[in-house]
């Protein structure tokens, strides 16, 4: 697992083909806490929006954290899948 310390407040969070999921508010207990802005943004088939509210992507998706950007391990599609809401 990544280094929680790595991932930075307003750090882009993409998938592992490269497309946005969203922006870190803050790490919170073991999760990376979204921001309201962009959080659940990301429309797919079979996903709807949940916007205005805060998103939480766990750690464990989380597979390198690059020039202050983190990358998942999933693909953007299917990480917004894991998003949970608190």
């Amino acid at each position: 697992m990544v280094d929680a310390s790595q991932i930075k407040e307003h750090a882009e969070v993409i998938g592992a083909d490269g497309v946005h999921v969203g922006t870190v508010d803050h790490v919170q207990g073991g999760r990376i806490k979204l921001t309201k802005k962009d959080s659940g943004a990301l429309i797919n088939e079979g996903h709807s929006a949940h916007e205005g509210h805060h998103h939480f992507i766990p750690l464990g998706l989380v597979a390198d954290v690059e020039n202050g950007t983190v990358r998942l391990s999933a693909n953007a599609d299917v990480a917004v899948t894991f998003e949970e809401e608190k």
